[in-house]
């Protein structure tokens, strides 16, 4: 299947943000720990051409340890400030103030210079769809400022929210990119709920990510259904259907409700933490 999805409010949330661009000292890119690649949107570099920029590694506690600090230091290589958090959980939020004043140093220190004292950072935080950006500002921030959802499209419009008096954050619509050109990226997408499941063939993704653990993190499924995986991914899947009452008249399997509880099961971390994809 190719992994689509580009609605029209997505073309509108980016001339926004390429309107608010100018009135900004730093970005915050928030990504998915278990995509640190294709949660990226690549718009986002041109956009912030010249600007400071910080990204966050948010649901690391979903993602494989190792992996993360693979990713981390791949970034740091790169040139950004980096960052692995829990947006839930609070883990490494109260980092992000001391990364930010690193990251923006010189600006603060050219202001001082020009006399300019007490002017707030302005940090635009960018994200693609259900990557946890009303989540983490609502940490940060320790009170509820947004709306948050465990599904896409949670953020309509664009909203400033003061932190303090050295700095205030401009939240912005997850957007993705018109085309992927690369179609493992579309799906690892839609593996972790960046795009809409109802356009999705669910019954296709559960098969890819149980495919994808068994070949890559063996037992893992073994240890969460209490199964034979070594059979082919179609047998799982009737063996954990079997497992789970996912039935409909004559003993058959129920595939649409299967794989709902599947794919759950893997967004939630029920069947470990995982890394879809390596530096």
């Amino acid at each position: 299947m190719d992994y689509q999805w580009y609605p029209g409010h997505m073309t509108k949330a980016r001339r926004m943000m390429e309107d608010n661009i100018k009135l900004i000292d730093l970005i915050i890119e928030i990504i998915d720990a278990r995509i640190p690649y294709s949660s990226r949107n690549p718009d986002i570099d041109t956009l912030a051409k010249n600007k400071s920029r910080i990204i966050l590694l948010n649901k690391s506690d979903l993602a494989d340890e190792a992996c993360n600090q693979q990713w981390i230091d791949y970034y740091k290589n790169m040139g950004f400030y980096c960052l692995k958090i829990n947006a839930k959980n609070g883990l490494g939020v109260k980092q992000v103030p001391q990364l930010i004043n690193e990251a923006c140093k010189d600006k603060i220190e050219r202001n001082k210079a020009k006399g300019i004292l007490n002017r707030p950072v302005r940090a635009m935080i960018v994200g693609i769809p259900n990557v946890g950006k009303s989540t983490f500002i609502n940490a940060f921030a320790g009170k509820a400022c947004t709306k948050t959802g465990n599904k896409p499209g949670v953020t309509k419009g664009k909203q400033w929210i003061h932190i303090n008096k050295n700095l205030e954050l401009l939240d912005t619509p997850g957007i993705l990119w018109p085309k992927f050109d690369d179609k493992a990226v579309g799906l690892r997408l839609a593996m972790i709920g960046s795009m809409n499941d109802q356009i999705l063939n669910l019954e296709d993704l559960a098969f890819e990510i149980l495919k994808y653990i068994k070949d890559n993190y063996p037992g893992a499924i073994q240890m969460r259904y209490e199964i034979d995986e070594n059979q082919e991914i179609i047998q799982i899947m009737d063996e954990i259907g079997a497992k789970r009452g996912c039935l409909k008249k004559n003993a058959l399997i129920d595939y649409e409700k299967l794989s709902g509880i599947i794919t759950d099961d893997f967004r939630s971390g029920r069947m470990g933490r995982i890394t879809l994809e390596m530096p």
